[in-house]
């Protein structure tokens, strides 16, 4: 007799934007019962979120705007929920934050980007960056694309791009941004020569790959007490900090 199936975990998604609803769409799929939905398509800004309005959840997934997610991790915080925050651009408050979520013995996974292949595509980066330095005579350059309604810029995928190729070459990385159509996600990394060119691409074909890296990084953090990022979930080191400059 085959051992029963977990009872689903307990999810609320803060900001019913793209991410949101794309995450709402999969969540069943992914053993999750969506139990609260708050904010509007862009953000919730803090308004609404506590003990109650988070219906006993496991987890919260946080997708809403920078100037919202601080005050939605901090309420997700005090109502003793823990919060996966997938909203960018506010890493200025991070210290901040971070202290509140340890002083309280809370739970927070941050993340510019929760797609399994960007973790990988980091990896490559810092290979081929080290290799690139060693050579010498090549310019590195970093492009970035995502769709119209994005309000940051450089992403923040672009700038953890950034700060993996800088660490290898010894030097900045400058970084285009452009804003276009309904893009999910694009980076590239190049690297120019004299008479060559290299050229290293991540793309998000889907909204749904990020959507199923904050599911995954949803149920991974039931239970756990910190601040972590991605790198825990994937590899299991040590989260160290913002991931951006």
């Amino acid at each position: 007799m085959s051992a029963p199936s977990p009872a689903p975990l307990r999810l609320a998604i803060i900001g019913m934007g793209k991410m949101g609803r794309a995450i709402a769409a999969l969540a069943p799929e992914r053993g999750f019962d969506v139990v609260a939905t708050i904010g509007g398509r862009d953000n919730a800004g803090g308004s609404g979120i506590s003990a109650a309005s988070l219906r006993s959840a496991d987890v919260a997934v946080e997708f809403t705007e920078p100037g919202a997610a601080p005050t939605n991790v901090e309420a997700c915080v005090d109502a003793g929920v823990a919060v996966v925050c997938g909203t960018t651009g506010w890493y200025d408050q991070f210290d901040a934050v971070a202290s509140d979520v340890r002083r309280n013995d809370g739970a927070l996974l941050y993340g510019a980007n929760f797609s399994v292949g960007v973790a990988i595509f980091l990896e490559i980066v810092q290979a081929a960056a080290r290799a690139v330095h060693a050579a010498g005579g090549f310019d590195a350059h970093i492009v970035e694309t995502h769709h119209a309604a994005k309000k940051d810029a450089p992403s923040g995928t672009a700038l953890v791009i950034e700060r993996a190729a800088a660490e290898a070459l010894g030097a900045p990385v400058p970084v285009t941004s452009v804003r276009t159509g309904s893009v999910p996600g694009t980076h590239q990394l190049l690297f120019d020569g004299a008479f060559e060119h290299i050229s290293l691409e991540h793309l998000a074909r889907d909204r749904r790959v990020f959507a199923d890296g904050a599911l995954r990084a949803a149920r991974w953090l039931v239970g756990r007490k910190g601040v972590f990022t991605m790198r825990d979930v994937f590899a299991g080191s040590p989260a160290g900090g913002p991931e951006r400059t």
